[in-house]
């Protein structure tokens, strides 16, 4: 019973890494900004590191079942 929160939080950090790493390529790849008003560069790679930190957060969950 004690794994069911680190599944669930394992699985919602993974997929909100993952789409918005993916988000931030799509965006990035268009030529398009990731965030309104802000440097394009200092944007993307923000969104990027915050995607990869996500995903790694949700890597880890999975590992202390």
């Amino acid at each position: 019973m004690e794994s069911a929160p680190a599944i669930f939080a394992g699985t919602v950090f993974a997929l909100f890494g993952a789409a918005l790493l993916l988000w931030t390529g799509v965006r990035a790849a268009r030529h398009e900004p990731v965030a309104q008003g802000v440097s394009p560069v200092a944007s993307a790679t923000l969104a990027a590191l915050a995607g990869s930190g996500a995903l790694l957060l949700g890597v880890w969950c999975f590992t202390r079942l």
